[in-house]
């Protein structure tokens, strides 16, 4: 009760503050798409580049055990998708994307430092950096694979990653990581813009993800939704502890890479479902749903953990 309390209900009173607000039509769209502009054109990215200059021991164990249960997880889910739920491989895709793809930005960073501070941050970092470049260009080439058996795929990886490395959540985790391996230190005055501007993040990220809710509806596709839902929040941590296990990995980081697998299914996994028109009400429903559910998990995970 204290871990829920303490730490997990003030985010997710955050999110619900954002829908109502949106729901009620307190905020404006065009007001809504500012802040979500800002958010992730400097805040965040300021937040993330700050702490990606900090070093973070064990960070690539931290993502070797959180991607080896992550990938599992995506074929799994992919397999399930096509031998069990007979879907198109297109379809299939987004599925697998649904399962794997969490937010771990919008909800990840301001968890993890409620739970952790600026030393699980540092864990997160070496996850972040790695997330979108790895799942979105794979999702993307499943998806384009079951549209055309022909199509290009170097291209497509090309064009994928040129579009992953201009995202700037992933360019300050990268820029940070530079800076931190080549020795340099940021000027104070740079520090404490960084600080100033990034401690603005988390808050308004929670806001504006609960506002983005109202656009998804978990009454359609629920029943495949659901079972998205479970491999994310259930089936997913369980397989990042696993390895995290396997490997020795430390309490600390070991923690961080089981929160982050328990993270709720990220927006992009939407967008990339939309895009492609495969399964996207699903890919909504699963974006609401393990939102909502994940209160409950994260809860579970961070009072276990």
């Amino acid at each position: 009760m204290h871990t829920l309390l303490n730490v997990v209900a003030p985010i997710f009173a955050l999110i619900g503050i954002g829908y109502v607000s949106a729901r009620r039509r307190w905020i404006s769209e065009e007001a809504l798409r500012g802040m979500t502009d800002f958010v992730f054109h400097l805040a965040m990215p300021a937040l993330l580049l700050r702490g990606a200059t900090t070093p973070h021991p064990n960070g690539g164990a931290t993502a070797f055990a959180f991607f080896s249960g992550c990938l599992t997880a995506y074929a799994l889910a992919l397999l399930l998708s096509r031998l069990v739920l007979r879907m198109r491989l297109a379809e299939g895709g987004t599925f697998a994307l649904n399962a794997a793809f969490g937010n771990t930005a919008m909800i990840g960073v301001p968890l993890v430092l409620a739970a952790y501070g600026p030393t699980g941050l540092s864990q997160l970092l070496a996850i972040i950096g790695l997330h979108s470049l790895i799942l979105l260009p794979l999702g993307t080439v499943v998806a384009e694979i079951g549209h055309s058996a022909h199509a290009p795929l170097a291209g497509i990886l090309k064009a994928t990653v040129l579009s992953v490395l201009r995202n700037p959540i992933v360019m300050a985790v990268l820029l940070g990581l530079v800076i931190s391996r080549s020795g340099l230190e940021l000027p104070s005055l740079v520090g404490r813009f960084l600080d100033m501007t990034g401690m603005a993040g988390p808050p308004l990220a929670l806001f504006c993800l609960g506002a983005s809710l109202i656009a998804f509806d978990a009454r359609r596709d629920w029943h495949s939704a659901l079972l998205c839902t479970a491999l994310k929040l259930l089936l997913m941590p369980a397989l990042v502890w696993l390895m995290g296990w396997v490997i020795g990995l430390p309490p600390l980081p070991l923690a961080v890479a089981v929160v982050a697998a328990g993270m709720p299914t990220g927006a992009n996994a939407f967008f990339l479902a939309r895009r492609y028109a495969a399964g996207a009400d699903r890919s909504g429903a699963t974006v609401l749903l393990s939102t909502v559910l994940s209160l409950v998990t994260l809860a579970v995970l961070l009072a276990v953990l």
